[in-house]
């Protein structure tokens, strides 16, 4: 019974860790798909959107309400991102922009230092500190706001991209730029609006991870790199791949510092890596869909 106890519980861990990848993964794969950028400050705003919240809520504001603001803040920032440091170097080789975007995480990581300092914070759960008790695992009710969030998400970007007019410009966007132009849609409005909602899927991550993790200002330097790892894994082209990645690399780590060591973690998470990149570099699950958004 203990060692079923444990597995559910190494289930749920990693279950939370892999839907807050997914989030950030998505925003890989939308900005990817719509810019051919690879936004390597991707993880940083989850970092902003904690840091946001947590400072909203100290303030005084009501908690769902910092939530709202906290994600239309970095969606904010994502957007002055794109028209201050992406639009301007369009025709710039891809390294260049790799580099850019590199070059931003850490002045977002500078300028969160200045503003918040190094100590890390806390933000309260959604619904108190109470645990759920499941076969013999204590479950933490975050996770499973973390689990079922992300689901949300999920289902509300595939209504998007499937059943709305902006949704469909921009997979038209992905699918051929050059006939959605004649169409009339403005890929440089698209590439603002997916870096923008890019953001906000970070944003959404932090604040969700934060009361399990705490929020500092160098957290988005992991979770970027896990999500990542978990979008390349999965398919960087195609977002249902993508969270797919995300869940399998969040399982394996959680199982391997379950089982094994909290030291194999990362070793498994980038030895995974290289053997997709080696033997599958489309991704292991690239081919579940037709859909590359």
């Amino acid at each position: 019974m203990e060692a079923w106890s444990q597995f559910v519980q190494l289930l749920f861990s990693g279950l939370t860790v892999g839907s807050i990848y997914a989030l950030v993964a998505l925003g890989f794969v939308i900005t990817y798909s719509v810019t051919g950028i690879l936004n390597l400050a991707q993880g940083d705003f989850a970092m902003l959107g904690a840091l946001f919240c947590i400072t909203f809520v100290n303030s005084g504001v009501p908690f769902v309400l910092a939530i709202g603001l906290s994600i239309m803040a970095v969606m904010a920032i994502g957007g002055l991102f794109e028209r201050l440091a992406i639009q301007p170097a369009r025709r710039s080789s891809v390294a260049v922009l790799i580099i850019i975007t590199i070059g931003v995480s850490f002045v977002f990581r500078g300028i969160a230092l200045l503003v918040w300092g190094t100590d890390p914070y806390a933000l309260r759960p959604f619904t108190g500190n109470e645990a759920l008790r499941m076969f013999g695992a204590v479950i933490q009710w975050q996770s499973v706001w973390a689990i079922a969030i992300s689901v949300v998400s999920f289902i509300a970007l595939h209504l998007f991209f499937n059943r709305t007019y902006l949704g469909k410009a921009v997979s038209a966007c992905v699918i051929n730029p050059f006939a959605a132009r004649l169409m009339g849609i403005d890929i440089r409005k698209m590439s603002l609006g997916a870096i923008a909602v890019s953001a906000g899927l970070g944003a959404l991550a932090g604040i969700i991870i934060a009361p399990i993790s705490g929020a500092s200002y160098d957290m988005g330097m992991m979770i970027g790199l896990k999500a990542f790892i978990a979008a390349v894994v999965g398919g960087l082209t195609n977002a249902p791949a993508a969270i797919a990645g995300a869940f399998l690399v969040g399982m394996l780590e959680s199982f391997a510092e379950g089982y094994l060591s909290s030291g194999y973690k990362e070793a498994i998470s980038f030895g995974l890596l290289l053997l997709v990149l080696f033997f599958m570099p489309n991704g292991l699950f690239a081919k579940m869909t037709g859909k590359r958004v």
